[in-house]
Order: structure tokens, then C-alpha cells, then sequence
């Protein structure tokens, strides 16, 4: 069983970028303003790209940067300033889509690492040595895999793979998709995806309206796989990656920190058995998810139940109420920021990169002003939170999950 598997975590901002890296991420990748897919998300400027490069070598991180459009002949001016920036900055790899791209890095930024990115669709360990011999330092591998085609990858490739363990699928091959550009005039391979797959359809037969009352999707259930991780962990799976560059920082907290407590376990004892720590580990992933989720192709192919054809594509989860800014060991409470609404005798859950869920109810919430409140229902309003628990910043606080 491999034993520095990289887990390696999205990043749409700064904020993000350092709460997954808290929570255990051991690397992070992020886009740029320029040569970036997901130009929703909020990407990082060099000056961003710098500060968070020496946040995460602090804690023996890395940053790797999407430069991953797929580019026509305008978009390659000043990528080779761009590239050398990169380098400057001590990141530590791109993700590409392009072997041109690819070329580029090696001639005019050669310490940069170059991995190709999923939407290169490698799904054989020939094309992998092919990509190798032309200089790749890693292949992410197409999402269409399944775990037997990823253990052999893994053996006979000579260029470290990494693969998808969490997160969003595309409903198309790898990501190569061109249904933003016709209904939106948005190139989903150029930074402009509208996610036009998860949009709601009226379903016509002729004049007929098959939809009824439920209108139809073509998009496809997240990815959440903790029962692959020791697999991928024994075939030599260099890297494990996490999907979400414009998920929430309370997202990557939960779902990196999971993760991370799954391969620590999982390394540290190796031949145990491991259901529980993988039912645990699932049942927090739940706790972050807004669609259903299902093992992508690591199981089989995907059919219609893998699919969000007729059931609700998304739903907010309002779990997460505070955040821990400070806290007072002598007063013991807690400075919180407010994310949503609860009540002062609700049985709630913190948790932190060093604190293991630990429920409280708060005795008595009350403003900088010290006047107390009853109901915190004002978002990004501070408040003292009166609890024994000790609590650190960067701990999160959530709703207690009622089992039935």
C-alpha cells in the first residue's frame, strides 16, 4: 500500500486555498485569471498565486495551476510570460490539456512539473508512456476508468498517474462538452462551461411533452468514492484528486478532512480491516454534498441510476452555521462568525483540522456589544458563543446530525 499518496484538494480562492490546506490537503490547484477552465470560479492573480504558494510551504504543501483550455491560435499570446511567472512563483506543477501547452512549459519554464489534465482522456498505460516520452511528469487520468483498468495502468505506466476520488462528473467524455457553447455562446473548453448539462428540461416526443410535471436533466451524480481509496492506495496511485474549485470553503474542510483521516488510517495500519473508518469517512461526505453520489466507473459503467434524469439535481444544505474566530479560554467562549441561522439551545457540532467532532449547545450567544441574542440569524454578524468545549480558529461549528 502506497504510502505518501498525494491528496490533492480545489482551491477557488484564497480563503479556500488555506482552509484545505489546514485541513489536510497535502495540494492544492487553482486557476489563474488567463489559460484557466471554470472562469466562474474566482480565480487567483500572480499576486494571489504567490501568496498562496508560500502559505502552503509552510505546511509542506504544494500548489499546482490549471492552465488547461484547450487553445486556438490567439490564446498561446503571453502564456510563455506566464509560464515563467508560474515557475518564479515556486509552483509546483501545471495541469494541461494541450501537448503544444505541454511543449511550451518544457522549453521556456522547465521546473515546472506538467501534468495532463483529465480532458486528455488517458485511459491505457500505452498512451500514458506515450505522453511520458514527450515529457509529462503525470497523467490525471480520464474519468471513464475503472478500477481494474486503473490497476493496470498503474503497473505498467512509467509516469505517475493520478486519479479522481470526489466530486462533480461531466455527463460528457472527460469534460469535452460543447452544449455551453450552442445554448450560451460560452466555450466550455475555453473557461466558459454554464453547466448547461444540470440545467432543467421540457422533454417533447414530436408535439408531446414527456416531462410532465418533472422536468429532465442530463446531468450526472458526484463522484464520492472512499470505499476505492485503499485500492488506489495498494495499485501505486501517485495521487488521489478531489473535484470542486468552485465548492465552498465548508466543503473542502469536510471533504478534505475525511479524506485525510481515511489514508492516515488506512497507512498506518494497512493489513486491518477498514469498513468502519470507511463508513465514517462516508458518512461525512454526506454532510457536504448538495446531489446525489455514486462510484462513477471505478464500479462499472454508468446507467440511468447514476444519472440525475428526473430527481432534484441540487439542494443547499444550511448545516453549517458559524465559524470559530477566536476563543477566550478564561471567559470559555467562542468568537463565531455567523454563516446561517440557529438558536441559542440547539444541539450543534464543531470541528476542526485538530478537533474531532465534538458536540455543544451554546449556553448564551451575545454581540460585540455584549447585549445577548437569542437567534443567530444575521450572516457574518460575530458573536460570543459561551461553551466549555475549547474551541481554535478555523474550527467550524454545524447542526448536530439527528439519527433516526
Amino acid at each position: 500500500m502506497s504510502e505518501k499518496i498525494e491528496l490533492l484538494a480545489p482551491a477557488g480562492d484564497l480563503t479556500r486555498l488555506k482552509t484545505a490546506i489546514r485541513y489536510g490537503a497535502d495540494a492544492v490547484y487553482l486557476g489563474g485569471k488567463r489559460f484557466s477552465l471554470r472562469s466562474r470560479a474566482s480565480n487567483f492573480s500572480l499576486e494571489d498565486i504567490g501568496e498562496g504558494v508560500r502559505f502552503a510551504q509552510k505546511y509542506g504543501a504544494s500548489v499546482h495551476v490549471t492552465v488547461n483550455l484547450i487553445p486556438h491560435d490567439e490564446d498561446f499570446e503571453g502564456l510563455d510570460e506566464y509560464l515563467r511567472q508560474l515557475q518564479q512563483l515556486g509552483v509546483r506543477a501545471i495541469i494541461v490539456a494541450s501537448l503544444a501547452v505541454m511543449a511550451r512549459a518544457k522549453q521556456v519554464a522547465p521546473q515546472l512539473q506538467v501534468h495532463l489534465s483529465t480532458q486528455m482522456s488517458c485511459t491505457n498505460s500505452r498512451a500514458a508512456t506515450f505522453y511520458h516520452q514527450l515529457g509529462a511528469d503525470r497523467i490525471v487520468l480520464a474519468r471513464e476508468c475503472s478500477m481494474a483498468q486503473i490497476r493496470q495502468i498503474c503497473a505498467h505506466s512509467p509516469v505517475p498517474i493520478e486519479a479522481f476520488i470526489h466530486g462533480g462528473m461531466c455527463a460528457n467524455v472527460s469534460g469535452r462538452c460543447t452544449l455551453s457553447n450552442v445554448m450560451t455562446l460560452r466555450d466550455a473548453n475555453r473557461g466558459g462551461c454554464a453547466q448547461s448539462c444540470r440545467w432543467r428540461y421540457h422533454l417533447l416526443q414530436s408535439e408531446e411533452e414527456l416531462s410532465d410535471e418533472v422536468l429532465f436533466s442530463m446531468g450526472s451524480r458526484d463522484l464520492m468514492a472512499p470505499e476505492y481509496v485503499a485500492d488506489m492506495m495498494r495499485c501505486g496511485v501517485a495521487s488521489l484528486k478531489i473535484e470542486g474549485r468552485m465548492k465552498s470553503a465548508y466543503y473542502i474542510a469536510v471533504v478534505v478532512r475525511a479524506y485525510r483521516q481515511l489514508i492516515d488510517t488506512m497507512a498506518a495500519n494497512p493489513r486491518q480491516d477498514h469498513s468502519a473508518a470507511v463508513a465514517r469517512a462516508r458518512c461525512e461526505l454526506i454532510r457536504a454534498e448538495n446531489r446525489p453520489a455514486c462510484l462513477g466507473f471505478l464500479d462499472h459503467v454508468p446507467g440511468p441510476q447514476e444519472q440525475l434524469i428526473t430527481t432534484e439535481a441540487s439542494t443547499v444544505t444550511h448545516d453549517f452555521v458559524a465559524q470559530v474566530l477566536d476563543y477566550d479560554l478564561q471567559r470559555q467562549e467562542a468568537l463565531i462568525e455567523v454563516r446561517n441561522h440557529f438558536t441559542c439551545d440547539e444541539l450543534l457540532e464543531a470541528f476542526g483540522p485538530h478537533l474531532d467532532n465534538t458536540e455543544l449547545v451554546a449556553q448564551s450567544l451575545r454581540d460585540e456589544e455584549g447585549m445577548p441574542v437569542r437567534i443567530a440569524n444575521r450572516a457574518m454578524q460575530r458573536l460570543w458563543l459561551k461553551t466549555p468545549v475549547r474551541l481554535s480558529r478555523y474550527d467550524l461549528i454545524r447542526r448536530k446530525e439527528r439519527r433516526l
